[in-house]
């Protein structure tokens, strides 16, 4: 009887599993058509990214000249970034189906006895600011793995191919 409920509960999950990845599958082609976009200063700078957050179009509008160069670099950095934010928050959206049905599933600790609850660390916050500035150097998060016991090497390694000791 134990051995039928077990085939039971096993094949209910497969099910659940397959059914899953057909919703994986869906969401993979409705993401790859997402697109992100942004206007700022007064719709004069308008840019959009496609899925995976590349730039795809930058666009010009009425009142351009009024802006200096420096102006409208900053703007399309901001443009970019708040185009950036709106697709995250569409590719949040259509994963939220996903994550309801996952979060529905038995975890691991729930079939196996004994077995510790493992989760993945929650990945910091990318930078805004530019390559190069203080703003880019962050320190650890709480989250973040660190390895005390990880071996360090030279820089230069001390033999090569054409050492003469070969």
């Amino acid at each position: 009887m134990t051995n039928e409920h077990m085939k039971a509960e096993l094949a209910g999950i497969i099910g659940e599993a397959k059914q899953q990845l057909r919703v994986i599958a869906e969401i993979q082609r409705d993401r790859a058509e997402l697109t992100g976009t942004a206007s700022v200063r007064k719709n004069r700078v308008t840019v959009s990214v496609n899925a995976d957050g590349t730039v795809i179009e930058t666009r010009f509008g009425a009142g351009i000249e009024d802006l200096s160069y420096s102006e409208i670099a900053r703007a399309v950095t901001e443009a970019a970034q708040q185009a950036s934010k709106n697709l995250a928050q569409r590719q949040r959206e259509l994963m939220a189906p996903l994550q309801e049905r996952r979060a529905r599933l038995p975890k691991l600790t729930d079939l196996i006895e004994g077995m510790p609850d493992m989760r993945l660390p929650t990945p910091p916050e990318p930078s805004l600011a530019p390559p190069d500035s203080p703003e880019r150097t962050a320190a650890y998060g709480e989250d973040e793995l660190r390895f005390a016991d990880a071996e360090t090497y030279p820089v230069e390694p001390e033999g090569r191919v054409t050492d003469s000791s070969w």
